[in-house]
């Protein structure tokens, strides 16, 4: 890795990077940082720019070795990058290289140094370049002679000069615009069904634990509990829907790998991936051990890291391209810790540099009166970022789309990011669970019209809610829900890129219809509200002109701070959307 001598200082990305270095999911057998140093900050000087002596000095609080060299030596700029490259291969641990040189130009074109740095300027002016002090060096030491030295630089500037004039001259192909547009083709959705039997035996296979391994009582009793739901009722709840869908895939040869904070366990202690010997906390990962696995599973709890973790993951995804990578947010409103990583690379990496990802970020939304920090994952970020195909964003509202959704990412036939605004409460709500039949023959729906009037006479229907994720459940949760007899419910599952057509059928179908109105929990301000508008509100049929809304009003801060603020607001919200005239 390459840094800047004010970064390696300032940037805390650099110390997340660090701490990486020792933990065994994140291991790459040592990496050589590398610090070019021009002792300046484009126009901040190093004692406005760091506390410590030494660019590197961050670097001793995970004691690693730092060496010094002088970026005018060339020959001890050599020496120093083999002796990293030496430590790193026998010890495979990080090492800092601090390249001390200057800047003999701007930061940038634009920029005049001598406005900021008149001093160090005109001694640089002074300065022989690295080019003319080698030269001298190896010309003193009988390895050149002077004219050898100017053919070797007219050669070097004459080549330079070659590309500069072909760059001007030559045709470009851009082929970064065709991988982009390759997203608009509309692909065929893959099979995402799998065999009962299979998932039947997959459900015993992923709790179960070695001879003589001493279970928690509760896990064990909670497992029990799951295991007994499904045998009777066909009951699949969120975790053993995902862990079914992560057992079909390794089944299919997929390589997983899943991180982030408390990732193990889960943070609603719904996944339990990792299982500890209640006697000597030995761990055991059930799909590591799965008889049908044809792809490794692997599963870590991150460091308090999202910037640095999360660019890990990206950057794994590229390594193995038909991996499953997964990075879950212990809350979806703390992925704004990794919001450069987001803008800058997965959002735009594709149209910027051709790299297409399969990543997929799993961040728990929902406003159930936990406060403004633990309620919003921010949907509105990803949707405005959302465009050209560069990602897609899905609000599943029950466990069976959740599975028919990781399916479907991994057997894509075009890789591309993937923001599911996953559950909270729903984990453990029934009426959110799927059924082992729909996980063995169902799909992915991207919308889900209300299932009331599936085989019923819409003609009474006057008014279409429209609403995605955990306010569908407080809408029909309602004891005014069972007294409308003209409002239907329609979940958006898929929001980035939005279902338009389906919707305008779906609106259509409902032929009465006078009023279409989005129902949202974030302000008007958040949420998907904008973004559905703006897709949707010049094709609404049947001489619909607008999509009324029902929802927090706009608001500088996500949710109220206080349980019951909360409640009195989110019945409001419910109230007004189920209140027909």
């Amino acid at each position: 890795l390459i840094h800047g001598d004010a970064a390696f200082a300032a940037q805390g990305v650099v110390a997340e990077v660090l701490n990486l270095q020792g933990l065994a999911g994140y291991s790459t057998g040592g990496t050589i940082h590398i610090i070019s140093n021009n002792q300046v900050g484009f126009t901040t000087d190093p004692t406005e720019g760091r506390s410590t002596r030494y660019a590197s000095d961050l670097a001793k609080g995970y004691d690693l070795p730092i060496v010094h060299v002088n970026a005018d030596d060339v020959d001890a700029c050599i020496a120093a990058v083999h002796l990293a490259i030496d430590y790193r291969r026998k010890f495979g641990r990080d090492v800092v290289v601090d390249l001390i040189g200057y800047r003999r130009f701007g930061h940038n074109e634009q920029d005049e140094p001598a406005y900021t740095q008149p001093r160090q300027t005109d001694l640089i002016k002074q300065h022989p370049t690295v080019r003319e002090l080698y030269a001298a060096q190896l010309i003193a030491q009988g390895v050149l002679t002077n004219e050898q030295s100017k053919e070797m630089q007219d050669t070097a500037t004459s080549r330079m000069t070659e590309a500069h004039k072909s760059v001007k001259s030559g045709a470009f192909k851009n082929k970064l615009i065709a991988a982009t547009s390759a997203r608009n083709v509309n692909e065929t959705a893959p099979d995402t069904t799998v065999d009962k039997a299979l998932l039947l035996r997959w459900s015993d296979e992923v709790v179960s634990v070695p001879d003589g391994f001493a279970l928690n009582k509760k896990l064990q009793t909670q497992f029990q509990k799951r295991t007994q739901a499904l045998r009777e009722s066909g009951e699949v709840d969120w975790g053993l829907a995902e862990a079914l869908a992560f057992a079909s895939l390794l089944s299919d040869g997929t390589p997983i790998r899943i991180s982030g904070q408390d990732t193990e366990r889960g943070t609603f202690s719904h996944r339990h991936a990792a299982l500890h010997d209640a006697r000597t906390n030995a761990k055991y990962v059930p799909l590591q051990h799965l008889d049908a696995a044809k792809a490794s599973f692997e599963i870590y709890n991150s460091p308090l890291s999202e910037y640095a973790c999360l660019g890990f993951e990206y950057g794994y995804g590229f390594e193995i391209p038909n991996a499953l990578v997964l990075w879950e947010a212990q809350f979806g409103d703390f992925n704004n810790g990794a919001q450069i990583i987001i803008d800058q690379f997965i959002a735009a990496g594709e149209a910027k540099w051709g790299q297409s990802t399969r990543l997929t970020l799993l961040l728990p939304h929902g406003y159930e009166g936990a406060g403004p920090e633990h309620s919003s994952a921010r949907l509105e970020r990803f949707l405005q970022l959302s465009a050209e195909g560069n990602i897609r964003v899905a609000n599943c509202s029950t466990a069976a789309q959740y599975f028919h959704l990781l399916r479907a990412q991994a057997k894509a036939s075009h890789a591309y990011p993937l923001v599911v605004m996953t559950p909270k409460s729903l984990l453990r709500n029934r009426a959110a669970y799927g059924t082992i039949d729909e996980l063995a023959t169902g799909s992915f729906r991207e919308l889900i019209d209300d299932p009331r009037y599936a085989n019923a006479d819409k003609s009474k229907v006057t008014r279409v809610l429209l609403c995605t994720g955990h306010i569908y459940y407080d809408l029909i949760a309602s004891p005014l829900y069972e007294q409308t007899t003209k409002t239907a419910i329609v979940r958006a599952e898929l929001l980035s890129p939005l279902p338009t057509d389906d919707l305008v059928r779906t609106i259509a179908s409902y032929g009465n219809a006078k009023e279409v109105i989005w129902v949202q929990e974030e302000p008007k301000n958040m949420g998907a509200r904008a973004h559905v508008r703006r897709r949707l509100v010049e094709r609404l049929p049947n001489g619909l002109t607008d999509i009324d809304y029902v929802g927090r009003p706009y608001r500088a801060s996500p949710s109220e701070g206080y349980p019951g603020a909360h409640a009195v607001e989110q019945e409001r919200i419910v109230r007004a959307a189920l209140t027909e005239n």
